[in-house]
Formats: C-alpha cells, sequence, structure tokens
C-alpha cells in the first residue's frame, strides 16, 4: 500500500483530517538536526493547535513555544509546556485572560508582545494589580506590516520606557518576517538578513543603554533555516510538523514529509470528465487561489469549482472515480485547514488507531 493509504478507511467518515504519527515524529526529529541547539527552537503551534501533537514535541526536549491565541496559549499550560510567549499583543479582555492563564498554570512562564505604550501601560496596570510581572517582548515590524513598531530610535524609546512600568518585565525583542519567502533560497537569505540586520542594531543599543542583553525571537519557517545559523536567538518555524503543498514547492531546501492530509470521497459522477467531492470551503484553507489541494492518489485532477461542501474536478476519465472513492488530498495551506476540524484521525501502519481532539481550535478551552 502507499503510505498514505487506510484499511479501515470505511470507518472514517468524510471529509476528515488525518494525521501520521510517524512522519510528525520524523519531522520533529529533522527539525531538531538544522539547528545546533534544541533550546533555541521556539514552535509556533498554531499549525497544529493539538496537545498530542505538543506532546510529541516536549518528548522530543522541546520546551519553548510560542502561539497567537489565549486558546493555544491554554493548551501549552495544560501540558506544561516550559516557556510560553503569546506572539500577540493582548488588548481588552485578553490581558485579563492572559492574567488568568498565569495564575493557574504556575509550571509555565508567559509572555507576550508589545508595541505602543498604550497596551504596554494597560497591561502593566492589570499585572502590577495581582503584584505579578509578565515578561514581554518588543514586537518589532522587519517588513511584514502587519504589527509591530520599526527598529530605530523610537524603538528604542519605547524598550526604555517598558522598564519603567511596575507589572511587566522587558526580556527581548520580536522580529517575524513573514513576508519573506522566495523559492530561491540564495534571494530569500539576502532579503532575510537585509531584514534583520536593523535588529541587531537596536540590540546593541539596548545593550549600551545600559538595558541588559535582550532575547530575539526571530523567523518563522522560510527563513528557519537562515535563523538558524545565527547565534544566540530563538527560532519559530511551525509547519514543519505537517508541512503542506505550498511549503514543499516553495521550500525545497527544508525536505519535510507531508504529516497531515485530508480525506475525501467521490459523491457524484457528473460527466464523463467531472466528478463531485465531498471536500468544500469549510473542509479545507481556501484564502488561496485553486489548486488548494493536490491529491496524492489523483495527481491530474483539476478544480473546477468549489463552494462550501462541494468540490468539482475534472479528470481524464470518471471510470476510474466511481462513487465511493476515496481521495487523499495534501493541503496547500495546512494551518487554517487544522482549525476547521474538532478532531483529527491518528494514523498508524495504514490505519486509524486513534483520533486526538483540535483543542485550540476553538477561541476559548477553559479562560
Amino acid at each position: 500500500m502507499n503510505w498514505y493509504e487506510l484499511t479501515n478507511a470505511d470507518q472514517i467518515d468524510s471529509p476528515a483530517i488525518l494525521i501520521y504519527k510517524d512522519r510528525v515524529t520524523d519531522n520533529i526529529a529533522l527539525v531538531k538536526t538544522m539547528i545546533d541547539d534544541v533550546q533555541r527552537l521556539r514552535p509556533h503551534v498554531k499549525t497544529n493547535k493539538i496537545a498530542e501533537v505538543v506532546q510529541l514535541m516536549l518528548d522530543a526536549g522541546i520546551q519553548n513555544y510560542k502561539c497567537a491565541t489565549i486558546a493555544e496559549a491554554e493548551m501549552l499550560g495544560m501540558v506544561a509546556a516550559k516557556d510560553v510567549l503569546l506572539a500577540y499583543q493582548p488588548v481588552g479582555p485578553k490581558i485579563v485572560r492572559l492574567l488568568e492563564l498565569v495564575q493557574k498554570y504556575l509550571h509555565t512562564t508567559f509572555s507576550c508582545i508589545v508595541d505602543n505604550h498604550q497596551a504596554a501601560a494597560a497591561i502593566s496596570v492589570a499585572f502590577a494589580a495581582q503584584q505579578r510581572r509578565l515578561p514581554v517582548y518588543l514586537d518589532l515590524n522587519v517588513g511584514m506590516n502587519r504589527t509591530g513598531i520599526k527598529p530605530g530610535k523610537t524603538a528604542l524609546e519605547l524598550y526604555q520606557y517598558l522598564h519603567t512600568l511596575p507589572g511587566i518585565s522587558p526580556v527581548g525583542l520580536h522580529a517575524y518576517d513573514g513576508h519573506l519567502h522566495d523559492t530561491e533560497m540564495t534571494i530569500r537569505k539576502e532579503r532575510c538578513d537585509e531584514a534583520y540586520a536593523p535588529v541587531i542594531m537596536l540590540s546593541q543599543e539596548i545593550v549600551d543603554s545600559g538595558l541588559p542583553q535582550p532575547l530575539i525571537v526571530a523567523g518563522g519557517s522560510p527563513t528557519f533555516p537562515v535563523h538558524a545559523k545565527r547565534k544566540d536567538i530563538q527560532c519559530s518555524p511551525g509547519t514543519f510538523v505537517f508541512w503542506d503543498w505550498g511549503y514543499a514547492n516553495n521550500l525545497p531546501e527544508q525536505t519535510f514529509k507531508w504529516a497531515a492530509l485530508v480525506i475525501s470521497r467521490v459523491v457524484s459522477v457528473i460527466d464523463e470528465y467531472h466528478i463531485c467531492l465531498d471536500l468544500g470551503h469549510k473542509s479545507v484553507a481556501a484564502e488561496n487561489p485553486q489548486p488548494r489541494v493536490s491529491f496524492l492518489n489523483a495527481p491530474d485532477a483539476e478544480p473546477v469549482s468549489q463552494s462550501e461542501e462541494h468540490l468539482v474536478l475534472k479528470v481524464e476519465d470518471t471510470e476510474a472515480y466511481p462513487v465511493g472513492t476515496v481521495l487523499y488530498g495534501v493541503p496547500l495551506h495546512i494551518c487554517p485547514t487544522i482549525a476547521l476540524y474538532e478532531k483529527a484521525y491518528v494514523v498508524e501502519n495504514n490505519s486509524v488507531v486513534a483520533n486526538w481532539r483540535v483543542i485550540a481550535r476553538d477561541r476559548q478551552i477553559i479562560i
């Protein structure tokens, strides 16, 4: 059998997400070989959102993590992750929820990012009222133009201001360069180095001003091989645990395995060239143009249309795909695809043996 085929597919309703456990552990082992110290890894859990997957990383010695939501942070607290960076500036009720996480999960050190005076002051007030100090990282805009403050004099002044606040403790800098995803590695490295240069300069200016050397958390999956070669910074790849079609094509130097697939079935044969699957917008990430999924056992199938619950494909001969045919697909973008499912089926030796709750897909677990 092919590695992805199920012997008990008839027991799994579709659409569904399949996780191939052995391939996940292989990917975790591979990412550890790409950096000199496992303690410099800070994987982003937005990709998997599953406590059991985090446990596999914990078992491999990875102790530091990054996340984007309070629910993801709580999931990490629930599995006793050592250090968790909420890479999202909390405002409004999120500040209170983060404080509650800190108070509940005492075995985990939580931190967050900030990029302005107002948010930092609000966090400080909330934590100081409980006689606590929250570690914070200054979020830097290195070209993503989404959040963060540009490195320079204003950023230095903000970092110095953070040191005056009673409820927080500035510990470092956060620089996400997700806009850099050139396929050619030499170009990607050149652009990454250029974007990172002001971060190095700001770090030195912080030290020159008399403050402690800041920790630095930098990059995502595309620039991970570049940042991994730097000294004394933490790197935050996330997609490596499952990998997807988009990164496999765009980042050929990273040889991770596809470890999460969508399973779908032919629900109707339209004519001699067209079939319809039960894989609509609600079952695979739809933020990108088609094709949004590539089928391992129907590689030449071409998407024609997609709606909420249906995907129409053009094939060479529909006789090869009768109603009920099971198709195994690699999503173009796995991270938001995982978030569409409340549970994932775990595959070992070509058979589904368990299911894992995608516990952090919700905005709230307990807190």
